[in-house]
């Protein structure tokens, strides 16, 4: 038996029932559950999210001194995210999430995984809370510090996008934030995101990650006057603060502008192409208004959530996934970094 202070030998009665099973009946009560007990399978499981399973039975041979194989610390790793996510209605972070000050902020995006069915999607939603920051001017959109995320709940896996939206609103009800009279939903502009937030949060504001806007607004513009030049450094930083400080009237005006200026013979295909992208998001595109009181415009929290916690962990060379453990496994990396993490292995 490995414990938590190394292994040990443990001798204890095996007790038979009239219906010919049996049991260690002191198992429960010792908190012995096959090879590890359940702190031991703590240090096995937090290194097998951290680190690739072989990698993760170096480091625990290097720190504790076991011999813990990659297979095992594969199969405890992968059971114990899995208790993880069914034992998430009994989590005690609702309260918490109820006390946290600041407005709910609800994030969503989708990553790569590979699968033992090729690359598939990882939808991935965070749901938190973010307090005020300072007031900002359009101009200086870029260059301001805002509060951190305080409580935060991330779902994540690789399904459909109606049955991601019910495990979206499911987290959200739990955690009391569905009716709240402040949610903003914040995404790129991809159509699922905002198909899964009009059916399940038809009240909640919606923000088009500004940092995707931009990126648009400059991609349609080197495209017209080349990349690189002068002209297009130009017209980009005039479209972005068009953008910026004026919204969805603000860059029509500069778009309509830009549109006469173009010399003859090149195609105005790309800046109509930008204004039918930007005509998709009409009400999402408020910026100065937000920017004045003090909320967020980008959606950067959930694509860091990406890449710390699908994209350094599962994409590895060589490494492919049952698509039915990849949701589990990214949320229990987040769970890793809450307080809930310690609730996991302490509850009965």
């Amino acid at each position: 038996m490995t414990t938590a202070l190394g292994a040990i030998t443990v001798a204890r009665n095996y007790t038979w029932a009239r219906d010919g099973g049996g049991a260690f009946r002191a198992d429960a009560v010792l908190g012995l559950d096959g090879f590890l007990t359940r702190q031991a399978a703590r240090l096995v499981v937090l290194a097998g999210v951290e680190h690739p399973f072989a990698r993760a039975q170096q480091v625990l041979r290097a720190f504790c001194g076991w011999d813990v194989g990659a297979e095992l610390i594969r199969r405890t790793t992968h059971a114990h995210a899995r208790r993880a996510g069914a034992g998430r209605a009994r989590r005690g972070d609702a309260v918490r999430f109820a006390a946290a000050p600041g407005a709910v902020e609800l994030l969503i995006d989708a990553g790569k995984a590979n699968t033992l069915d090729g690359w598939r999607d990882v939808k991935v939603g965070v749901l938190g809370k973010r307090e005020l920051g300072s007031p900002a001017t359009p101009d200086r959109w870029d260059e301001r510090e805002l509060p951190a995320l305080g409580a935060r709940a991330v779902c994540a896996a690789v399904e459909g996008c109606e049955a991601f939206g019910a495990r979206l609103r499911a987290e959200s009800d739990r955690l009391g934030v569905t009716g709240a009279s402040d949610v903003t939903v914040l995404g790129d502009g991809a159509e699922w995101i905002w198909n899964v937030a009009s059916e399940h949060w038809p009240g909640a504001s919606g923000v088009l990650d500004v940092y995707h806007a931009v990126e648009h607004v400059g991609g349609a513009v080197a495209a017209v006057f080349g990349e690189g030049t002068d002209a297009t450094a130009r017209h980009t930083a005039a479209g972005r603060a068009a953008l910026v400080g004026g919204g969805k009237s603000g860059a029509e005006r500069w778009l309509c502008g830009l549109i006469a200026a173009v010399p003859t013979g090149r195609s105005t295909d790309p800046l109509l192409a930008l204004g039918a992208y930007l005509a998709k998001h009409p009400t999402r595109l408020g910026y100065a208004d937000r920017l004045a009181s003090g909320r967020s415009i980008g959606s950067g929290a959930v694509e860091g959530a990406i890449k710390q916690l699908l994209n350094l962990r599962l994409k590895r060379t060589g490494a492919r996934w049952r698509a039915e453990h990849v949701g589990p496994l990214v949320e229990l990396r987040a769970l890793a970094h809450t307080p809930e993490w310690h609730e996991l292995w302490n509850a009965a």
